[in-house]
């Protein structure tokens, strides 16, 4: 069975964690020969060289350069792969010629988010749409994201992230990286995400300030990096500085995750509408209750009243009082995490991913 994943990049996201765990996990199958496309030479995760597969550089120079298809298309002559498998708009529609001119079934993996009330001509679900026709199957991580893609029933499928939990078996001591921070506070509050106009930062930051005029034994920490960084820092009043730490781009995330009381996702729903979210699923992977924004399939992972709470987006006040509700409640704090963690192994592992896309290359190639 030979499979040719195709990906746009592989910087630092969720979709490009997703494939690397894939991969790992198909590792298991000695009948699955996996080769991969990235269509650019930006590659965060220098752990694909470590793993068992063929990795081919097609650089998009030109960004709309006509010999990337031709490029591609020798690719598939020389390897005659049994499944095309694009993880990415973008390398869908490059792979759609060599799909159809070589007669390969293709995958179509693109959708990794669910936006509320896309117009008809919102550009993400007009590309998307776009390469529906020419797609064997289309895969979303999440129902809400084959929902707001209106992605034809008879085509879609939901195979969820699976978390590889070999991930969080050699992190860091917590001392250390409390050290490693300046963090003196008994509680940490976190939460791991860009700095785009997908997230909302002002929300979990103006909550923490409602919080720290109440108490000063928390620190919060904002994991990530991006455009609205800079302005982000400057809702912070002086005298809370030394409590909100800007740790930028992390690559050990995990352990600093490690130290978290709780974890937050705040999202701009205005704009993104969440996904499986890996930021989460760490979270919860590593025993912390959660606090995240209504929405997408951010209803799918956290389980309201169980792993943590899901709030309306936009509400610094009820967001502050959720989490002064679990730092001052051990107990349940201590519960929600277990549960979470529990979620996680049994519904998010990364063996029912893996055998999930096992069976759907078994029943596409039969």
């Amino acid at each position: 069975m030979k499979i040719l994943l195709l990906i746009d990049s592989l910087v630092a996201g969720g979709r490009e964690r997703r494939l690397i765990e894939l991969i790992k996990g198909l590792r298991k199958y000695p009948e699955i020969h996996l080769n991969l496309v990235v269509f650019s030479d930006i590659i965060h995760f220098q752990e694909i060289y470590e793993l068992d597969i063929h990795v081919h550089i097609l650089k998009r120079v030109p960004k709309r350069n006509p010999l990337v298809f031709y490029k591609l298309f020798k690719i598939c002559r020389s390897w005659k792969p049994d499944l095309m498998h694009s993880w990415a708009t973008m390398s869908t529609i490059w792979a759609i010629p060599t799909s159809i001119l070589l007669n390969v079934k293709l995958i179509n993996g693109n959708i990794t988010d669910a936006p509320k009330n896309m117009k008809f001509f919102d550009s993400r679900l007009f590309r998307a749409r776009l390469t529906f026709p020419f797609s064997k199957v289309v895969v979303s991580n999440s129902y809400a994201g084959l929902k707001a893609y209106k992605v034809p029933k008879h085509k879609g499928i939901c195979i969820i992230n699976g978390f590889d939990m070999q991930r969080i078996s050699d992190l860091k001591e917590k001392e250390l990286v409390r050290k490693e921070l300046r963090i003196q506070s008994p509680y940490v509050i976190g939460m791991v995400g860009s700095f785009s106009e997908r997230k909302d930062y002002d929300t979990y930051l103006n909550a923490a300030l409602k919080i720290l005029e109440l108490r000063n034994d928390v620190s919060f920490i904002a994991v990530g990096d991006g455009p609205k960084l800079e302005a982000s820092k400057f809702i912070i009043p002086s005298e809370y500085t030394k409590y909100c730490i800007f740790t930028g781009a992390q690559k050990d995330v995990e352990s600093i995750i490690n130290i978290f009381t709780i974890g937050v996702l705040s999202t701009n729903t205005e704009e993104h509408g969440e996904g499986i979210s890996n930021a989460i699923l760490e979270y919860m992977a590593l025993g912390k209750p959660t606090v995240a924004s209504l929405g997408g399939g951010t209803n799918e992972i956290v389980v309201d009243l169980k792993t943590g709470f899901l709030i309306p987006s936009f509400s610094p006040e009820l967001m502050a009082d959720k989490l002064m509700y679990l730092l001052d409640n051990p107990e349940m704090r201590m519960k929600m995490g277990r549960e979470g963690r529990i979620r996680v192994e049994e519904t998010f592992s990364l063996t029912n991913m893996t055998k999930t896309y096992y069976h759907l290359y078994q029943k596409l190639l039969d």
